[in-house]
Parts: C-alpha cells; sequence; structure tokens
C-alpha cells in the first residue's frame, strides 16, 4: 500500500499535548487500521534525554502508554540502573501504531515496513523539535533509521556518540532494543546484555549532562 505520509495531520501550532491529540486522526499509513488506538509518548516534555522505539507492542496498544509491557519493565531497569529516573526521560516511538499479525486469539509483533517508518517520521521530528534534547536514545535498528535516516548496524554503531543529524540537534546513542533481551534463554548471557545495554544508556547520560 502506498504511505502517505503524516504531513498533513501534523499541527503548526506544537506542544506535546496538541501532537498526542492530533495524531489520533492521523491516517499517513495503513496500520491505524488494525491498532487498537495511536500511542504517542509518555514522559517530561522538557527532558535532555529522549529514548526512541520501535513501535507499541500489544499491551501498549491495548493501554495507549508507550513501553508498559515487559521490555517496557527492563527498559525502566535499565534506566534505574544506569542512574537515569525514568521521569526525567521522554519515551517515544518511530511508529506510532502496532502492526501485527493474528495468530488465533494472539496478535502477533510485527516489524515496521520502511514505508511505515517514513510515514510516521514527521510526528517524530515535531517532537524533537518541540521538546529539543540533548540526546536522543535509539532503542534498536528501526529507531536509528528514523532518527538518522539511513541503515544502523546496532553492533558496530552502539553506545558511541553520534554527531547531531542537523547543525544544533541532538547527539544520537545507538543501542538494543530492551526486547532483544527478552528473547534471550541463558541467564548469563542475559546478564551480560543487560549490562551492556546499562552502559549504552550511562553514555547517554553522561552526554547529557
Amino acid at each position: 500500500m502506498e504511505h502517505q505520509g503524516a504531513e498533513e495531520w501534523v499541527p503548526s501550532s506544537r506542544s506535546v499535548a496538541k501532537l498526542g491529540e492530533a495524531a489520533e486522526a492521523c491516517r499517513g499509513c495503513d496500520l491505524w487500521q488494525d491498532a487498537t488506538q495511536v500511542v504517542f509518548s509518555r514522559g517530561r516534555a522538557s527532558a535532555r534525554i529522549v529514548l526512541v522505539g520501535e513501535q507499541p507492542g500489544d499491551q501498549e496498544d491495548r493501554a495507549g502508554e508507550p513501553f508498559v509491557g515487559p521490555a517496557g519493565k527492563v527498559l525502566m531497569d535499565a534506566l534505574e540502573a544506569a542512574t537515569l529516573d525514568p521521569s526525567t526521560v521522554y519515551l517515544t516511538n518511530a511508529v506510532k501504531h502496532f502492526r501485527h499479525t493474528v495468530r488465533g486469539k494472539r496478535r502477533i509483533h510485527e516489524k515496521p515496513a520502511i514505508g511505515h517508518i517514513t510515514a510516521c517520521h514527521p510526528w517524530l521530528e515535531a517532537e524533537l523539535s518541540v521538546v529539543r534534547p540533548h540526546v536522543v536514545v535509539c532503542l534498536g535498528a528501526t529507531a536509528g533509521r528514523s532518527v538518522l535516516g539511513r541503515t544502523v548496524r546496532i553492533g558496530a554503531e552502539r553506545g558511541k556518540l553520534i554527531d547531531p543529524v542537523e547543525p544544533g540537534g541532538a547527539q544520537v546513542v545507538i543501542t538494543t532494543h530492551p526486547s532483544a533481551l527478552l528473547r534471550l534463554r541463558d541467564r548469563s548471557e542475559w546478564g551480560e546484555a543487560f549490562d551492556g545495554f546499562v552502559a549504552d544508556l550511562k553514555v547517554a547520560a553522561a552526554a547529557a549532562d
């Protein structure tokens, strides 16, 4: 399906609250048709750090808030381990609706297409223009692509400060998505991955200060 993009739905008079309200009417791509609702953001509009995920999951789609499911719990634990107060950051996603396939009674996460990322990008761009963070943390490759406008290699780029895309913009830190940790079965492997995730968040915290 051809994706129109969100430009015509993004209001010119902007605040986080107004953006969130306007996003409810967005029809810039097809994902709104099967989602329960738009999932916009949560957190402080004056935050020095913005964390960008991929898209809402099943629990987020039902609750209307990002990072309230199992991956959100991992993220909250990692923020606290990195001595970052979760209440001081701004949380959002590159794509605002839950893309999924239905198998029986279950809704299975499906990765957003490039067209969905592109169509939803005006919302993220508008959010960053309002919040004006010092650092943007990209949680996973989809978020990295949306923020940087290019393919991101997590293994090669994670944990490093990347210069702003635009003059005066925020520095960027790439890291894994917390959901990747949930897929690890070996406890020792999980611990190492969690420590690496926390280390990446500490890079962002130091840069924001």
